[in-house]
């Protein structure tokens, strides 16, 4: 017994199917090239896409009319919505090369300030053990004191000088 894929290797004859579509196609063809070669079907194609350019014309202006977007007003908003967001990527970028570069610069910074910190906290405490040192010291003398003027014994021995000297203060 022998199988259809056991014979020779002949090229299958086309079906009926096959064959009507072949000469549907063919005829199609035909029929198209002759529509495009009369000339009243010419003035009736450009006819049709000159109102179809009209007609699209006049929807874009009653939809600007009524504030509502057109594919092309959309078309052109998602372009600039991709244009921010490229710069904004690019502003980020920028920003973390300048992060990434201040972090370098931010140690001896902070490293300085802890050490003006610790002096700073030394100082205060040295001050604090003089202030208590010195409580526990003996009063000086008040300032009204200080100022206070005693006269040369000598002058005062001298009746013109002290008196004179009394009378220029």
């Amino acid at each position: 017994m022998t199988y259809p894929s056991q014979m020779s290797e002949a090229p299958p004859e086309p079906g009926l199917l096959e064959c009507v579509a072949a000469r549907g196609e063919e005829l199609l063809g035909k029929l198209a090239q002759e529509l495009l070669g009369s000339p009243t079907v010419n003035s009736a194609v450009g006819r049709a896409l000159a109102a179809r350019s009209k007609a699209t014309e006049a929807q874009q202006l009653a939809m600007g009319l009524l504030n509502i977007p057109t594919a092309g007003d959309i078309e052109r908003l998602t372009r600039r919505v991709r244009s921010v967001s490229q710069r904004l990527e690019a502003i980020e970028d920028g920003l973390a090369r300048i992060e990434d570069g201040m972090g370098h610069a931010v140690s001896p910074v902070a490293a300085r300030l802890d050490a003006i910190e610790a002096e700073l906290a030394a100082a205060t405490r040295a001050l604090s053990e003089l202030r208590a040192a010195m409580s526990g010291a003996p009063g000086g003398v008040s300032r009204d004191q200080e100022r206070l003027r005693v006269e040369d014994p000598l002058l005062a021995a001298q009746p013109g000088k002290s008196k004179r000297r009394k009378h220029e203060d």
